[in-house]
């Protein structure tokens, strides 16, 4: 049973949404110089990097990330490869191969030849989305939790409707994903966000394992 590892490395080189803090990864303290251990602080946004939207990130009274349960982050997945196109429509998934019953389906994209080929570093404007006809598309399938391959679901210019479409339903968002060593099938997902108390998201590892 192969394992991937599927979360993105947070460094500082890692490209983040335009008008975020760069990450930071601060030595506080070094043995090499004196000090009795390495201790490193952390500074980035809840939206760095591999990580979840909470309903709170569009809605006022959303629920925030403590408060979503593990039950919908951990469990058999669907990985769907939908390679040549700039938006993901509904049109597309009625004529993919998404198996009935799915309730976690992670998108891999051409956003994935991103993390590929080790350009991590700038923020494209020009990623591959979903749209907001797609995501009403998912919830009527009974779909609980939808991924992507970059930093955020929604097209660059237009963030609302795809990411307010899957909150008010209740749809975990899950962005940030590494999917290039992964091939389209069933997984078993586990995703783990931190316990921000009150926040509208979260950074994340998640892992797929073979089924």
């Amino acid at each position: 049973m192969k394992t991937y590892d599927i979360s993105l490395l947070i460094s500082p080189d890692l490209a983040v949404w335009p008008d975020d803090p760069s990450i930071e990864l601060i030595r506080k303290s070094r043995i090499e110089d004196g000090s009795d251990s390495n201790t490193t602080h952390l500074q980035m946004s809840a939206h760095a990097g591999t990580h979840i939207d909470a309903p709170y990130h569009f809605l006022e009274s959303g629920e925030t990330v403590d408060n979503i349960s593990l039950d919908l982050m951990i469990g058999r997945a669907y990985v769907l490869y939908v390679p040549g196109v700039k938006i993901i429509t509904r049109e597309i998934l009625e004529k993919s191969s998404i198996p009935p019953r799915t309730k976690r389906i992670l998108f891999k994209t051409d956003n994935s030849e991103i993390w590929a080929s080790g350009d991590s570093g700038k923020f494209d404007e020009g990623y591959v989305s979903l749209a907001a006809d797609a995501a009403k598309y998912m919830i009527q399938r009974g779909v609980k939790l939808v991924g992507i391959d970059y930093l955020s679901i929604s097209p660059f210019t237009d963030q609302v409707p795809t990411h307010k479409t899957l909150l008010e339903a209740g749809v975990v968002i899950l962005e940030g994903l590494n999917l290039a060593e992964v091939s389209q099938g069933r997984y078993t997902l586990y995703c783990l966000p931190l316990k921000l108390a009150g926040s509208d998201g979260a950074p994340a590892r998640a892992i797929l394992q073979g089924v």
